[in-house]
């Protein structure tokens, strides 16, 4: 169940409950427990939702989880978004980083709801009339002592937008969208969720926004650049810090701009930051796959990359029943040297054709140049059936077709050998050719007359042959 609460003190709010009331098939029931202006009274019940009206603003409200006749996922509360921001739909969740002027306790956060913030940011993008934006805000006020996780959803930026009827129902439908759904990304089977906690930039977050609309991640709480400032020196509250990550279910942090005493105290904490190229790589991989080929290969940040086959090993790991453990992990993958000659000729004929090459057939692989070219070593599914070095060695062989007349892999040699028959200035000038048209002629593979001597293209031709060399014993 998720409880939705109204503030009637919020005209945005009301308009918002209005048309949850008008799209949903509700049912209205009556709570003579509490006083109306609490939560009691007539709220409404449909599949998967309560919806309770409550007099004071959001802000300050003290844990309204109590008002529900339900142990509720999340709570989302519908309110206003009030700025110079024109209009924008966002969604965030609560707490104060240090002071507390916008309710609830200073230096305390809420529980979050990074999946349901995700799920409903995604939902506002749907439903968003023309000329709305779309993105998540920074944690920033009350209230911070819900028992419950919980987010906001918002309708910006100020009276025109708070009485737009198509901005409050798209703002009703994205939450009714929610139906079914819980606070987190995952059950937490592998771990925690896959959840950043955000540190630095804007109000307005755009990094973390596209983190939350562009990858398979979502964000828990953000503490912008002016709420660290509110803070103070990281390594003197410790507590704030780590308490983003509990609240959030999150291990890991993005951090937006320079702040190298907050990187160290994250990290002292025994959590792990990782930039946003770290997150979108990743995306969906198993977590302790990913933990183990970075121990193997390298980084992220420094090349690694993913590639088609990495399911694959995931599936292998899951079957193996032992999730996060190092020797099922290992027997999933295998990790062998790149054949460095091969693969440097086949990117100098077509460098995109030869990393999708080694895409096609890796779990992940080592790249240079930004991630555009692969390099050094590549992991394979050890799963039957899946691809593996001889696919690789075959799918750079066929790049090398469009720069050789034939091209042969022979594991007994250990080497991919290609031929290519070519013009050769030298063997024309011998045969009395003069330079001009007719070595043109010549390279183009047709004959010429020299002093009535017919020159065929094969008679100034010569065959060069390349070994690259393979790892024959990979091939058996």
């Amino acid at each position: 169940m998720i409880a939705i609460v109204v503030s009637r003190a919020d005209s945005a709010s009301a308009h918002i409950g209005e048309r949850l009331l008008e799209v949903g098939n509700w049912e209205a029931r009556e709570d003579d427990s509490l006083p109306d202006a609490d939560g009691g009274g007539t709220y409404y019940r449909t599949a998967g939702f309560e919806l309770r009206e409550f007099d004071d603003l959001h802000i300050r409200l003290s844990d309204p989880v109590a008002a529900f006749d339900c142990d509720p996922a999340f709570l989302a509360f519908v309110s206003r978004h009030s700025g110079e921001t024109g209009e924008l739909l966002t969604a965030h969740v609560t707490g104060n980083f240090g002071g507390a002027e916008y309710g609830g306790e200073p230096e305390s956060l809420a529980r979050a709801a990074p999946g349901a913030e995700k799920r409903v940011v995604e939902a506002l993008a749907r439903h968003a009339p023309d000329g709305y934006e779309v993105g998540i805000e920074c944690t920033h006020h009350g209230p911070t002592d819900v028992s419950a996780p919980s987010l906001f959803v918002e309708l910006g930026s100020d009276e025109p937008q708070w009485e737009d009827p198509e901005a409050a129902r798209a703002v009703a439908r994205a939450v009714l969208d929610l139906r079914g759904t819980g606070a987190n990304l995952s059950d937490g089977s592998e771990g925690r969720p896959r959840h950043v906690v955000g540190f630095g930039g804007g109000h307005y977050a755009p990094r973390f926004t596209r983190i939350v609309r562009e990858t398979e991640w979502g964000v828990g709480h953000v503490g912008a650049d002016w709420a660290l400032a509110d803070l103070g020196a990281p390594a003197a509250n410790r507590e704030v810090i780590d308490a983003a990550f509990e609240r959030s279910r999150a291990d890991h942090a993005v951090v937006d701009g320079d702040h190298p005493d907050l990187a160290a105290v994250v990290e002292d904490l025994g959590h792990r930051v990782v930039s946003e190229t770290w997150v979108r790589e990743v995306g969906d991989a198993p977590l302790p796959l990913v933990e183990r080929l970075e121990a193997a290969i390298g980084p992220v940040d420094e090349g690694l990359r993913f590639g088609a086959v990495v399911d694959e090993a995931a599936e292998a790991v899951a079957a193996a029943g032992a999730d996060g453990d190092v020797d099922a992990i290992g027997d999933a993958v295998r990790v062998r040297d790149l054949p460095t000659d091969l693969l440097a000729r086949a990117q100098g004929l077509d460098a995109d054709a030869a990393r999708e090459a080694v895409e096609s057939v890796a779990v992940a692989f080592d790249t240079e140049q930004g991630g555009t070219r692969a390099a050094e070593s590549v992991a394979f599914a050890t799963a039957p059936g899946t691809p593996g070095y001889e696919d690789l060695v075959e799918g750079l062989a066929a790049v090398l077709e469009a720069g050789y007349d034939a091209v042969e892999a022979l594991p007994e040699q250990g080497a991919v050998v290609a031929r290519e028959t070519a013009f050769d200035p030298g063997l024309a000038a011998e045969r009395g050719v003069p330079e001009g048209p007719a070595f043109g002629r010549l390279a183009d593979g047709e004959t010429v007359d020299v002093d009535g001597e017919t020159v065929e293209p094969g008679d100034v031709s010569r065959t060069r042959t390349d070994r690259f060399p393979i790892d024959g014993d990979a091939l058996d």
